[in-house]
């Protein structure tokens, strides 16, 4: 893939991830070593939204205006190992951009508790969609998944719950199709977001070679997943045919890429070990999300 030239939004940031493209201009980002949502404006200025504390990670603006946020309870980002008691537990939050109030909206599944949510995504439709990566602490391994809610917090069906680390997920352009991405397996797996049953088994788009993992994804226009990869950094993009092209990026730990632009061809990238947004021009059209306008 040509070499694209990068641009510095922001740095200083803790370990930052889950970037959303406001219709203003401004990016907003959670930094989940520092437990906060913060807006970020491009010439320099930072603005703190809310502290919701744990680790917020994924976060998408829902139909009525306000980010919603997986929280994933926070994690020692040392060792990677999850934390454990009071405050730590993992749920779905919604935050009001204006006020920065906060509220929990999914906290667990049928009364077990939701373990470390990660990436979410909203339908046309109002429906959202998120991800469970699971949990380890205390020689114990709490096993994550894939959910499908309501930004009012009614009826929460879980559609997938195995070994897998899901992290980042999306909608196909027809909305038919969410796509996840496996961590350390470094698999794109797709589900059909029709089925109305539980639980619902993936098939396999691809495996993206080398040494590896996959961390969050957005979608573009053309139905190509572009997945952040970490420890070899850059954006994988995963066409529908499985055919895997990989961008490289100047930060091993790329933990995200989010479209925005009127033409839909910024992109924006959050680099995670050096705490920096950074944009680029991308070489095709992202997807518009259903309600970040």
């Amino acid at each position: 893939m040509k070499p694209i030239e990068f641009e510095l939004v922001a740095d200083g940031l803790a370990f930052p991830e889950g970037p959303v493209a406001m219709a203003d201009g401004s990016v907003i980002v959670v930094e989940v070593a520092g437990g906060r949502i913060t807006r970020c404006w491009g010439d320099g200025r930072k603005e703190i939204l809310a502290e919701p504390g744990g680790g917020p990670n994924g976060a998408a603006v829902g139909p009525d205006g306000a980010l919603y946020v997986c929280n994933n309870g926070g994690m020692d980002m040392t060792s990677g190992r999850s934390n454990t008691g009071p405050g730590s537990e993992g749920r779905i939050e919604r935050i009001d951009i204006a006020s920065g109030r906060i509220e929990r909206i999914y906290e667990a599944w049928e009364g077990a508790p939701l373990g470390a949510p990660n990436d979410i995504v909203f339908g046309s439709d109002g429906s959202l969609w998120f991800t469970d990566y699971g949990k380890t602490g205390d020689g114990l391994k709490h096993f994550g998944g894939l959910y499908q809610g309501h930004a009012d917090g009614r009826s929460l069906r879980r559609l997938y719950h195995g070994v897998e680390s899901l992290n980042g997920v999306g909608l196909s352009p027809d909305e038919h199709i969410v796509y996840a991405a496996s961590t350390f397996s470094a698999r794109l797996l797709a589900f059909d977001a029709r089925e109305a049953g539980a639980p619902v088994a993936p098939r396999l788009v691809a495996t993206v070679p080398g040494l590896v993992a996959l961390d969050s994804l957005a979608v573009a226009a053309s139905g190509t997943v572009c997945v952040a990869q970490l420890l070899e950094g850059g954006i994988a993009c995963v066409a529908p045919d499985g055919t895997v092209d990989v961008l490289p990026c100047p930060d091993p730990i790329t933990t995200n890429i989010a479209f925005g632009g009127s033409d839909m061809m910024t992109a924006w990238i959050t680099q995670s070990a050096q705490g920096r947004l950074i944009r680029c021009r991308w070489f095709e059209p992202g997807l518009r999300l259903a309600f970040n306008a």
